[in-house]
């Protein structure tokens, strides 16, 4: 978990909106980011009748018919995914020191 504390001159409950609101954004980006990437995974699972993590942890370039070119793209878009559910789920813990503005609006999803 992320605690964001923020001190404004003025309206702290606006700035944390605009934040609360940008951290939205940014966590629409991933998710959509997210789901290209997992579509990007399904041909070379479909081909070897694998999960991509198996593939990570189990596989070598030897057991792919594309070999080292195959096993390279693979693995890149496996990374992404994890990179991009690394800090999907990071964004998600985000909460504000001042608990009681926006504790029911933490991120769902």
């Amino acid at each position: 978990m992320s605690i964001i504390h923020i001190e404004a001159n003025g309206d702290a409950g606006q700035v944390r909106q605009l934040v609360r609101s940008a951290i939205d954004s940014e966590i629409a980006k991933l998710q959509l980011a997210l789901q290209v990437a997992q579509k990007r995974l399904l041909p070379f699972e479909e081909k070897y009748g694998v999960s991509s993590t198996y593939f990570a942890t189990e596989m070598a370039a030897e057991d792919l018919t594309g070999g080292d070119d195959e096993y390279v793209r693979w693995a890149g878009e496996y990374r992404l995914m994890e990179r991009l559910q690394g800090k999907l789920q990071k964004l998600r813990e985000v909460v504000f020191s001042d608990s009681d503005i926006l504790q029911s609006d933490q991120i769902s999803g």
